[in-house]
């Protein structure tokens, strides 16, 4: 290679240099300038302006909720995570089989109930009783609060409301006590013919609070009731 070919080499390496140089001294700039969230503890909290704005326009809100709600078929339940980064709110997941209604303000206790009442209209019009399945969290006292808070909420609904586990472990009905010093009782379930019960008990409808990750049970499938959600939303499939 002649002189002059490394020269221009020599040169061409110098700009690149010089070029990336000047590009990695202006990405610096523009991240130290850039504006980024403060996720302090304060911001965090409540976001009030959006919350006022929600506040304010809720009217508006309801109103475009309850015509979307007559347009399109919506989960009889479900509860959705939501992010706050400090300057936004995101939802994130949704979940199909909700779980935390012992978390709710009780005095929103009231506006559950109708949402209750609205939503069994919509799906099961004719339904006065339900069998509540819920996951199989017998050890976990604070998902049982969730399922006896459920049960509350629907038999404020005017519905007749027991709970039916498929532990094979439970082969009576079986008490237990509450944190909160309730106590919720779950009895094994019965299947006759195409119907799901307890020994006692011939309900209208199933509630799954079970996600089905480890598959349908037999049990569960070619029920003639309606089974709320459907089975075909749970995790194995």
């Amino acid at each position: 290679m002649g002189s002059k070919s490394v020269k221009i080499l020599q040169d061409r390496a110098g700009h690149n240099r010089r070029k990336t140089r000047c590009y990695n001294e202006s990405l610096l700039i523009i991240l130290i300038t850039m504006p980024v969230p403060h996720l302090s503890t304060a911001l965090r909290g409540p976001i009030l302006e959006l919350e006022n704005r929600i506040i304010n326009a809720m009217p508006t809100i309801e109103h475009w909720l309850r015509k979307k709600w007559r347009e399109h078929a919506i989960p009889f339940y479900c509860s959705v995570d939501l992010r706050n980064s400090g300057f936004k709110l995101a939802p994130v997941d949704t979940n199909l089989y909700p779980g935390g209604f012992n978390n709710l303000n009780p005095e929103f206790f009231p506006l559950c109930v109708q949402a209750m009442m609205s939503a069994i209209e919509k799906i099961c019009p004719e339904t006065h009783s339900i069998l509540l399945i819920p996951e199989n969290h017998t050890r976990n006292v604070f998902y049982l609060q969730n399922v006896a808070t459920l049960q509350n909420i629907m038999q404020r609904a005017g519905l007749n409301v027991r709970i039916g586990t498929l532990l094979p472990e439970v082969t009576k009905a079986t008490a237990f006590d509450l944190p909160d010093g309730r106590s919720i009782i779950l009895e094994p379930v019965v299947r006759k013919g195409n119907k799901l019960g307890t020994e006692d008990f011939d309900p209208c409808a199933v509630l799954l609070n079970n996600d089905l990750s480890n598959g349908i049970p037999g049990i569960l499938q070619g029920l003639q009731q309606t089974v709320i959600p459907p089975l075909h939303a749970g995790w194995s499939t």
